[in-house]
């Protein structure tokens, strides 16, 4: 079975952090997410999905994001049956986060994706990668002229 679930979107509002009973951090957030296709004629429409991130997760888009934040999430799509006030059974459908991550602007401006994965640290600053190797320098007594008059070896 296959249960995969990637989305980009805005937040709706300001995450809230709450803890279980037992201690576990978890944020419940809504993401507003424009289709890919529009109707001649008609304006873009718009889902809103409701998405709940657990422990580290949950800390990590309380802390970091507000409300019209660009938001990536990778996660799986879960259902759980309740009753309402007035006694009806109904059923919720939400995305459980396994990843979360920066897409647009950070709050200093500038642009990238900024940690989001399980341990949430920033990363580390990368080695500075090795200059490209030039063949341009060099002469034609490098290459061997190859006798093509012969019949093909394989």
């Amino acid at each position: 079975m296959l249960n995969v679930v990637a989305l980009m979107g805005r937040l709706v509002a300001d995450p809230e952090l709450r803890h279980t009973t037992s201690g576990i951090a978890t944020c419940t957030f809504r993401i507003a997410v424009d289709r890919s296709y529009v109707r001649a004629g008609e304006e873009r429409k718009t889902d809103f999905i409701d998405i709940v991130a657990w422990r580290q997760t949950a800390e990590f888009v309380c802390k970091y994001f507000r409300k019209g934040n660009l938001i990536a999430v990778d996660g799986s799509i879960q259902t759980r049956n309740y009753e309402d006030k007035n006694g009806n059974k109904r059923t919720a459908f939400e995305v459980v986060a396994n990843n979360v991550n920066f897409t647009g602007e950070r709050s200093g401006g500038s642009q990238g994706n900024y940690g989001g994965q399980s341990n949430y640290s920033a990363p580390a600053a990368r080695p500075a990668a090795p200059e490209p190797v030039s063949y341009s320098v060099g002469s034609d007594d490098d290459f061997a002229v190859i006798d093509d008059n012969d019949d093909i070896p394989f």
